[in-house]
């Protein structure tokens, strides 16, 4: 998947902000959300969609105007963790911002707008997975970045929200990265539920959205160190969205993340 042409949100490329101040293109997103459902629901080696040019450019200007680069900031929080058992690093070099009222004013509001009902409806189209709840808690989501020589170990993800009961059912990503040569590495990979590989890998591009179902068996990560100049992060956004209750056998109520080794 290095070099696939991804789907791209058409309608939001134009340059100048919209009218209603919105900052996603909601008219461009029910459009697109069928005939994107039709490719979510068929992809492997879980269901999951990339698309390119996802949100409008004078969004993505402001995003990348706004974004916290100063390291000593104390919004900022360590997320670097170690395996309680082994003692080895499952996130390495690894920062995150997950309260909202401290984040720049435009963050602030594209995840307002990103939990409004007007993408739910959007995030239903698309994954068929019906009453999605936001999480005003941004646990485990935000403004996440990582830095180099770091590292996300692949996992699949808790599938219970500790504070509130409900099932984890969707991650969303998207990238911030602008000039992200291959050589920096820090490629999404996507494995399959026995790990044989090889897997589906997405290079964290600048307005790529990637959108997955979260299950026991949607084993994703960024296994490799990061190989990116010192003052470069790969930069991300985070949310994940829930609902009251799920299939049957589809995953395991566990509040715990599923680490696993890959194997090269």
């Amino acid at each position: 998947m290095n070099g696939a042409n991804f789907p791209k949100l058409s309608g939001s490329q134009g340059m100048e902000p919209a009218p209603s101040g919105l900052l996603v293109d909601y008219d461009a997103l029910r459009a697109a959300a069928v005939e994107l459902g039709q490719i979510y629901r068929t992809n492997e080696p879980f269901p999951h969609i990339v698309i390119d040019d996802f949100l409008p450019q004078p969004t993505v200007q402001r995003l990348l105007a706004e974004y916290p680069y100063d390291q000593s900031l104390p919004v900022w929080n360590d997320a670097t963790h170690r395996d309680k058992t082994s003692g080895d690093y499952v996130q390495k070099d690894k920062r995150n911002i997950r309260d909202s009222l401290r984040m720049p004013p435009t963050y602030r509001q594209l995840f307002w707008e990103l939990n409004s009902h007007y993408f739910l409806d959007f995030l239903t189209t698309l994954s068929g997975i019906s009453n999605l709840i936001p999480d005003p808690n941004l646990r485990g989501a935000g403004i996440h970045q990582i830095g180099t020589g770091g590292f996300l170990k692949v996992h699949a993800d808790f599938t219970i929200h500790r504070e509130f009961g409900l099932d984890r059912r969707l991650n969303f990503l998207l990238y911030l990265n602008q000039d992200w040569p291959e050589e920096y590495g820090g490629h999404l990979e996507l494995w399959d539920k026995d790990m044989k590989g090889p897997p589906q890998r997405v290079l964290p591009l600048l307005n790529r959205c990637v959108i997955f179902s979260t299950t026991a068996n949607s084993f994703h990560g960024h296994p490799r160190p990061l190989t990116c100049p010192e003052s470069i992060y790969r930069k991300s956004i985070a949310l994940y969205f829930y609902t009251n209750g799920r299939p049957e056998g589809e995953a395991d109520p566990v509040f715990a993340t599923d680490w696993r080794d890959v194997p090269y």
